[in-house]
């Protein structure tokens, strides 16, 4: 099982230390607006460039002798770049109003070679060399930073570096990843025509994957309720002041959620992408909040986002995006010879099949027949098509899965 968090941590910047954070993002801004301008076409989308390799080659040596960043911060900007043209590229072929994406917000992405975690401190390359700003942690105690960034346990992956114009600080989004010793087994029968990844969302974990990591919803929770804390506390004030103040804090809550979810659905796909998935399967979130009774605005609003921000990331780097209807995947057994399916099966996060006695979490239990529901939908839709010429056509397809509590999940055939 890999479990991946994300901590939001403010950072405490000395006046030198903000000077070489902003010198550093203007940087970073302009090589990402030198690469965009570099890759965009107005006459047409088959003429812009994203093949990420030449696109380095050519630009890489100009825009390190241009600017006074690390290789690291000049290489995350060229991706970020033409990570964004292809999505727009994506909107321009289904008929949308496009143009050049243009980069004006100070975000910087961190890999493990530009940023360094320690217990309180984080150390960042600038283009005026490290600097080591230490953490606003909040008073209550483990906070998710102390539970994921600095648990043995977890493994750093990547973080953005995120200026926020409203209250003029510095917030890290970190993305970290369970470290696991079991190992997931691979089915060794030949490369599938088509490989699927089921993704379940719900209230506890905002994503599962069939592949068994979880995107858990603790950290995105607890800032929802500090920022309608804090609206509730300047509501109750009732002056001018606090009504403008309310409106920045609206902002500044709207820009943050959109930042989470854009991590949360950058993993996602990278989920896909590391285990050769060439389609991302999601429930119907039609009716989802009558569905999850118990959901608040915020995770609809979420979940909504999520889909909407990989169905449009997931196209560049290979993977389609699809969904199905999500009636009694949360109560039919996964293991694909029984089926089971009944409301008694599923009690909370639990899932215990009447039939069979399978045990497993119940939202990886919903992620597995999520991907299988598509599976078996695309596995009948091939076999009927006039073009298979047999009923009896072999449909090579199946659905990824991984290991969770100690149990191996081999790739599941869709048939």
């Amino acid at each position: 099982m890999g479990v991946r968090r994300t901590a939001v941590v403010k950072l405490a910047v000395s006046d030198e230390q903000r000077d070489a954070l902003h010198r550093t993002a203007d940087q970073y801004l302009y090589c990402a607006n030198r690469t965009a301008d570099y890759c965009w076409s107005d006459t047409s989308y088959t003429e812009c460039k994203t093949n990420k390799r030449k696109i380095r080659d050519a630009l890489y040596s100009e825009l390190r002798e241009e600017t006074e960043l690390q290789a690291q911060l000049v290489q995350a900007a060229i991706r970020r770049a033409v990570e964004a043209v292809k999505g727009v590229i994506e909107r321009w072929k289904k008929g949308q109003r496009v143009s050049c994406p243009t980069f004006t917000a100070e975000t910087m992405d961190y890999d493990t070679r530009s940023a360094t975690f320690y217990r309180n401190t984080v150390s960042l390359a600038t283009v005026e060399g490290r600097v080591e700003p230490s953490f606003v942690l909040p008073a209550d105690s483990p906070t998710p930073y102390e539970r994921y960034v600095l648990s043995e346990n977890y493994e750093f992956r990547e973080s953005t570096l995120r200026y926020d114009a409203v209250d003029g600080e510095f917030y890290l989004n970190i993305s970290t990843r369970r470290i696991d010793g079991d190992k997931e087994v691979s089915a060794d029968t030949g490369h599938p025509d088509q490989t699927v990844l089921g993704i379940d969302l719900g209230v506890n974990s905002l994503a599962v994957s069939s592949t068994g990591t979880f995107w858990q919803g603790d950290d995105y929770d607890h800032w929802c309720r500090e920022f309608e804390k804090r609206r509730g506390e300047m509501q109750q004030r009732g002056t001018q002041a606090a009504h403008n103040a309310l409106l920045r804090l609206g902002k500044r809550e709207e820009a943050w959620r959109k930042q989470y979810i854009h991590t949360v659905a950058n993993e996602l796909v990278t989920e896909a992408v590391e285990h050769d998935c060439d389609v991302i399967a999601f429930e119907e979130l039609t009716d989802i909040r009558e569905r999850l009774s118990h959901a608040k605005w915020h995770h609809v609003w979420a979940f909504r986002r999520l889909f909407e921000y990989v169905s449009y990331k997931a196209p560049e780097r290979g993977v389609s995006v699809e969904q199905v209807e999500p009636n009694h995947t949360s109560q039919r057994c996964s293991r694909t010879d029984c089926g089971f399916t009944h409301e008694d099966n599923r009690h909370g996060e639990h899932f215990k099949c009447q039939k069979c006695g399978y045990e497993v979490n119940a939202d990886y239990n919903g992620a597995k027949n999520i991907g299988l529901r598509y599976a078996r939908k695309r596995t009948h839709r091939l076999r009927s098509s006039p073009k298979s010429g047999s009923g009896d056509a072999e449909v090579n397809l199946r659905v990824n899965g991984g290991t969770l509590n100690g149990e191996s999940h081999q790739p599941i055939a869709g048939d």
